[in-house]
């Protein structure tokens, strides 16, 4: 017995039937068209579509880079200086491609960053942000194997470096970096490793990233009051009024990124990178790129490896209990005026460890290290519970629709039609 054939609602002859045979477009329209979203979004919610454009070039450029790359330690840097010189527009590619990940970076940090100022890993979106989190721990591990690919001295010693690392566990160690290198020592077969790593895990980031935004779709998006959606009146449709506002984003955020491309391609790589990898000497410093600074100040801050490697891994282990850490009631900080200070503190302490990670580790810097590497454990570990327990917030407004007709709606002040803010309500 055949099924039921969709209806479509489409009047395109060509879409409506497809529409009737596989409802794709449909469900476009209903998940991103007519999606119902808080009508007070403000600049800070364009970065999950940056996001996606970056990682959509990251893979376009990847894949046509992949096509004259050579993972083989004898050929990979001259295949690169290939790339560069011989193929068509090859050093455009690349430059977008290099440029592109310290883009990925930006983005996201911000995006996670408005995450964490407007509480939006607070009930019910604690999966939604812990799926964040694996984004971000897959998109560390691929922007590491991907450094080591132009097989420069950079690239060649921080792979050493950076594996190494895991000899610090007992017991598991050894065979973890004996597993990794595929041998004694980073040669060939880490390269081949590495390389198949980096053309894969852009493909898993996409299958989370899918999950990220189904998760999104269920439980619905934060907005900068931290308030839920009441009535209809407090959300629009995501078409037009944000594919608009996302538009600006982009185009602002691609006259950014080309100006990096065109005008300063080399201005956040390292130097060392442009001598092939050479096992028989040391870099004088050996430094990651400069978004993992802050994670490589907390390692090198710490005399004992082991417990340095523990505290590295563990500043991104501690997000995924988040949500269970803070202990407020509101989400956005914006009605929290004890914790708006505090969370400025601490993304100041992360860029100051960014700053240490870049520096050799003595002298001042290793005192500025730990110190920022306390505050960033005392931030999530004792601040939050703390503050959630002793902090008094504004008062929250009745509605987004109010609070948006009254100019902001907040601290609890006059809204239309004489109503006022009502007290704090539970998160």
């Amino acid at each position: 017995m055949a099924g039921q054939q969709h209806d479509s609602d489409f009047s395109n002859p060509v879409i409506k039937w497809i529409d009737t045979r596989l409802p794709i477009f449909t469900l476009l329209q209903k998940e991103y068209a007519v999606f119902p979203t808080p009508k007070n979004f403000n600049y800070f919610w364009n970065f999950g579509a940056l996001a996606m454009v970056t990682l959509g070039i990251m893979i376009a450029t990847g894949i046509l880079l992949a096509m004259n790359y050579q993972p083989n330690t004898g050929l990979a840097f001259d295949s690169v200086q290939h790339i560069m010189r011989d193929v068509n527009y090859g050093w455009l590619i690349r430059y977008l491609h290099q440029n592109g990940a310290s883009m990925f970076f930006i983005v996201t940090y911000i995006h996670m960053f408005r995450g964490l100022y407007y509480g939006s890993y607070k009930y019910p979106r604690e999966l939604l942000w812990m799926l964040g989190v694996v984004i971000l721990l897959l998109m560390m591990a691929t922007a590491f194997m991907g450094y080591v690919l132009p097989w420069g001295q950079m690239s060649y010693w921080g792979a050493t470096v950076i594996t190494n690392l895991f000899s610090a566990f007992p017991i598991v160690g050894h065979p973890i970096v004996t597993w990794l290198w595929g041998g004694f020592s980073v040669d060939n077969p880490t390269l081949n490793r590495f390389f198949s790593l980096h053309y894969l895990l852009p493909f898993v980031l996409v299958g989370v990233i899918f999950l990220h935004v189904a998760a999104l779709h269920i439980v619905g998006s934060n907005n900068p009051l931290g308030i839920d959606v009441k009535t209809p009146q407090d959300t629009v449709p995501f078409h037009p009024y944000y594919t608009a506002k996302d538009s600006v984003g982009i185009c602002v955020f691609l006259l950014v990124y080309a100006s990096f491309v065109f005008f300063m391609p080399n201005v956040l790589g390292d130097p060392n990178n442009f001598i092939p990898a050479n096992p028989l000497q040391t870099p004088a410093d050996i430094v990651p790129e400069w978004y993992f600074l802050p994670y490589y100040a907390i390692l090198r801050s710490i005399p004992n490896k082991l417990a340095g490697v523990c505290l590295m891994f563990g500043s991104l282990l501690v997000l995924f209990v988040l949500p269970w850490l803070d202990t407020s009631k509101v989400r956005s900080a914006r009605f929290r005026p004890m914790f708006r200070p505090f969370i400025f503190v601490w993304v100041a302490a992360v860029i100051l460890l960014g700053v240490c990670g870049a520096h050799k580790p003595e002298g001042i810097w290793v005192v500025l290290s730990r110190v920022c590497t306390l505050w960033y454990y005392l931030h999530f570990l004792v601040i939050m519970p703390v503050l959630g327990k002793l902090e008094r917030p504004l008062p929250l407004p009745e509605s987004i629709s109010r609070a948006v007709l009254g100019g902001g709606g907040g601290g609890g002040g006059p809204l239309p039609g004489g109503a006022t803010a009502k007290p704090m309500e539970k998160a």
